[in-house]
């Protein structure tokens, strides 16, 4: 699409990008660019950064190319955006550790030159920190370029709705939004803190460069808010439209609802292809309000379709090959797969049965052989007063005389002490970790079970990466593929049911599918015959019907199996520990999803079913 009719919509430059790590890399190498003509010209850089899961990538990169490269940081100065408060700057939350960890400490900063927002210091002091704050950037020079992520209100840095275009560094209350996304870092809502010290939106724009990164779908809808929105109080972000110099970096999943690429014909002409051509006859099916085979010309040329029905002249045609392309894609047991080898890949001891517990058991039916693979233990997602429970059973058994009492006292008085002292986020002791890996792992056998499989159809990989303790995962090792890939060379399976999805609010399945696609590389040489992949999505989005290879449909039956499977996960029933922004109980979730995505192929014309999961063959 041209650029120009682009702007019409997009009020900011933006760049799509992918993969992410190509995303990254562009925003460092423009970073570096910046350090390096500051300091052939003698003048000094002042950068202004961003803290979260976002940036990481670019951190990294700029790390590497201080390694291999010979980037210097000598001479640059750098304010962040914002910190909690409280927080003392050596607390496992602090973005000061964060980025001592990420960046300062692996390059030649000076220490003296980065600036925090300081987050221990007492009420009564705070305002005079921030226009120290506001002060130091001034007698600085001003920041040459400043880093953005993008929070799901808009926030950029914590500027939250409301936030006045002319605020200041300052003292914020946190949005409910922002501090429940922010609640898998604290092991809880309760423990995030309500308040930060941010960068206003003065502050952001008097920036002479403004670089704003998002990534993963959901971002999506917040990204086209700033993008192609007016500029709104509510939506912090959308400042950025009075600023001369932004470019909005986006990785393919992030822009996907930007007009030019969720509906591209509305802005230009576009090329054809059958994918295009289902997605934009879906949509006008749903925006007039009639089932696909009831579309008329008229429709077509009302809503920007004209070029589609020349391509095809006539609506019947176009309409024919969309409804066959939708039911082409159908998928009941019978069509599934027989006596074939299947791996279920589940990142955490759970995903399985809330996204694939309807195939799984229709597979199971048609007598393939399965293995589920649990590959991390998921012991950071139970709750301490689980632990106690399961302590206090064994304390009684014991009392029973069913087990060895000193062996018990001497576990459970540990772990009850360390329980009593622990502070919220602290990491797990050795001991409560594996009660808490143990517990997941029982309740995984006990939904296999549901769905008809045997205990010995498991497999519990614990992949290294995960074993930190903390939500902070390290990255995916040679370690991690070589169990993943041990598995693959002992089962050769034929088949392989894989998480798809990117936006785990905590990255475990994008470390997981990376783990997993690394071993398949070295387990399948080039001309080998692979698995086949099918992906499938997590508790957070389904696929979109015109962009699954296959949708499952279940009965009535079927998805009350698969619920009561879901249920076994006693210790994320009720509240799970890291429920992402939607309040509903994760099988609450896969009841309405499996349901919605039957009910609109219903409303599309197709044939009436009661639920549907949907899978991608890669």
């Amino acid at each position: 699409m041209p650029m120009d009719d682009a702007r019409r919509l997009e009020r900011l430059h933006v760049e799509i990008i992918e993969p992410p790590d190509a995303l990254a890399r562009a925003i460092a190498h423009r970073i570096a660019d910046l350090v390096r003509r500051r300091a052939t010209e003698g003048r000094p850089c002042v950068l202004g950064l961003a803290t979260g899961s976002t940036p990481v990538g670019v951190y990294a990169e700029l790390v590497r190319m201080h390694r291999e490269e010979g980037l210097t940081f000598r001479g640059v100065q750098t304010f962040n955006l914002d910190e909690y408060w409280p927080m003392q700057p050596d607390s496992f939350h602090a973005y000061h550790r964060f980025m001592r960890e990420h960046l300062f400490d692996l390059v030649d900063l000076d220490p003296a030159q980065t600036h925090l927002p300081p987050g221990a210091l007492p009420r009564e002091q705070l305002a005079a920190a921030c226009e120290a704050y506001e002060q130091a950037i001034r007698e600085a020079g001003g920041i040459d370029l400043q880093l953005l992520g993008i929070g799901k209100t808009g926030h950029i840095g914590f500027n939250e709705p409301g936030s006045s275009a002319e605020s200041r560094t300052r003292v914020v209350m946190l949005d409910t939004v922002t501090r429940r996304d922010a609640a898998a870092d604290f092991f809880g809502e309760q423990n995030v803190p309500r308040e930060a010290i941010t960068m206003g939106v003065a502050t952001i724009l008097a920036a002479r460069e403004i670089l704003l990164l998002a990534t993963g779908e959901h971002k999506s809808a917040i990204v086209r808010r700033a993008v192609e929105g007016e500029v709104d109080h509510e939506v912090a972000a959308t400042f950025l439209q009075r600023h001369p110099t932004v470019t909005v970096y986006c990785d393919g999943a992030a822009s996907s609802e930007l007009t030019r690429v969720a509906t591209p014909w509305l802005v230009d002409e576009v090329q054809w292809t059958e994918p295009l051509e289902l997605r934009a006859v879906v949509w006008l099916s749903l925006r007039v309000g009639r089932a696909i085979l009831k579309l008329t010309e008229r429709d077509y040329t009302e809503n920007h379709l004209g070029s589609l029905l020349a391509r095809h002249s006539d609506a019947g045609v176009v309409n024919g090959l969309a409804f066959n392309a939708l039911g082409g894609r159908i998928r009941g047991r019978s069509k599934l797969p027989r006596e074939h080898k299947v791996i279920c890949f589940s990142p955490h001891p759970d995903d399985d049965v809330i996204s694939a517990g309807g195939i799984l058991r229709k597979l199971h039916l048609n007598g393939n052989r399965i293995v589920v693979a649990y590959m991390t233990s998921g012991n950071i997602a139970v709750f301490d007063h689980d632990v106690r429970r399961y302590i206090d059973i064994l304390e009684r058994l014991a009392v029973d005389e069913h087990l060895a009492r000193r062996r018990v006292d001497a576990l459970t008085v540990s772990i009850r002490k360390f329980l009593g002292a622990k502070h919220p986020g602290e990491v797990d002791s050795p001991e409560v970790q594996d009660l808490k890996r143990i517990i997941r792992e029982a309740e995984a056998v006990s939904g296999v079970e549901t769905l008809g499989l045997r205990p010995e159809d498991t497999r519990f990989l614990d992949l290294p990466f995960y074993r930190t303790g903390r939500v902070k995962k390290d990255p995916v090792g040679p370690a991690d593929v070589a169990i993943v890939r041990e598995l693959l060379e002992a089962e050769r399976p034929d088949m392989l049911l894989v998480a798809g999805d990117l936006s785990d609010p905590h990255g475990t399945h994008r470390l997981c599918k990376d783990a997993i696609d690394l071993a398949l590389a070295e387990a399948y040489p080039a001309g080998a015959t692979r698995p086949e992949v099918w992906l499938y999505r997590g508790a957070w989005q389904e696929w979109p019907v015109t962009e699954a290879t296959w949708l499952v449909p279940l009965a009535q039956e079927e998805l009350r199996l698969k619920i009561q499977a879901i249920f076994k996960h006693q210790s994320q029933k009720d509240s799970a520990p890291f429920p992402g922004q939607d309040e509903r109980e994760f099988w609450q979730r896969v009841e309405a999803r499996n349901k919605e995505t039957a009910a609109l192929l219903d409303r599309l014309g197709l044939a009436e079913y009661f639920a549907m999961e949907a899978y991608v063959v890669a």
